[in-house]
């Protein structure tokens, strides 16, 4: 059996990956193998044993030294999925993960019972959160509020590769208030909630991400506390605010939302059992 079939290059992708420190090895190992031949889940089973082109194999070959460095795999492709949908990253905006799903659910949950409900998505980055409710609910108007050109460059090409025609982006810094002049049934936000002096010592990948992306200055809460004080009469009656936190983040972004004057303040768990979502509504 030759030893450029997709099966060998998928074991010494992943045994390179593993040697570098990458955590989820196999998982991105198969990643890379899907992006390479271009074969689905499915399709790639099938086709263990056909052998790799050349320009195949000096593709994968890029791709496993760049990621062996721990340059992230989603810049890497250029692109990565959430919620079902694909969504275009590079340096300047920070990667969509799995856990912000979490947020995007408990956000259509509320909205079930809304007739074309508004939104508005503060610090939108790449757009996930507010462009998987654009594209799940059709009939709302999503508005993307963005201060980085570098991160708006991604959320509007986003906007056009999802056909999201009902989302729009909105230039402006969420510390100023901007666009808290109108009016929403749904505020929702990932912000920067990583404490500033923890900043240096994230993951390798995680470091290539813009810091404005990840700190929420120096006890990682600035920007809820900004967002619940400026933006709270943004909220039309019974509307309300849907906030990814950090790890062990939720009780103190609790209290700011109740000491705000928020209702019904209650968190929900991702997947891990991690209180991952902060929710409060107004009368």
């Amino acid at each position: 059996m030759p030893n450029n079939t997709v099966f060998s290059a998928y074991n010494k992708t992943k045994e390179k990956l593993a040697a570098a420190g990458v955590e989820d090895f196999g998982f991105e190992a198969r990643v890379i193998m899907r992006h390479i031949t271009g074969f689905d889940n499915k399709t790639i089973l099938m086709n263990y044993n056909a052998v790799l082109t050349d320009s195949q194999q000096a593709k994968l070959n890029e791709i496993t030294e760049r990621r062996a460095k721990r340059y992230p795999l989603q810049y890497i492709l250029g692109e990565w999925e959430f919620f079902g949908l694909r969504f275009t990253v590079g340096e300047g905006v920070l990667i969509p993960r799995a856990d912000t799903e979490t947020a995007v659910e408990t956000a259509l949950k509320f909205l079930e019972n809304k007739e074309s409900p508004t939104i508005l998505d503060l610090c939108a980055g790449s757009g996930a959160i507010g462009i998987s409710i654009a594209v799940k609910r059709p009939d709302s108007r999503v508005t993307l509020l963005e201060k980085y050109s570098e991160a708006a460059k991604y959320l509007k090409e986003n906007i056009k590769l999802n056909r999201a025609e009902n989302a729009a982006f909105l230039e402006g810094d969420v510390l100023k208030g901007d666009g808290s002049d109108g009016k929403y049934d749904l505020i929702v936000s990932n912000p920067p909630y990583i404490k500033a002096g923890d900043v240096a010592a994230l993951q390798p990948e995680v470091r290539f991400e813009p810091e404005n992306a990840l700190s929420g200055g120096e006890d990682g809460l600035d920007f809820y506390r900004a967002i619940a004080k400026k933006y709270m009469r943004a909220l039309t009656p019974g509307g309300g605010i849907c906030f990814e936190a950090g790890i062990d983040e939720a009780a103190a972004v609790r209290d700011i939302l109740l000491a705000e004057g928020f209702y019904d303040v209650h968190t929900v768990k991702d997947l891990a059992g991690i209180e991952r979502v902060v929710f409060g509504t107004v009368k």
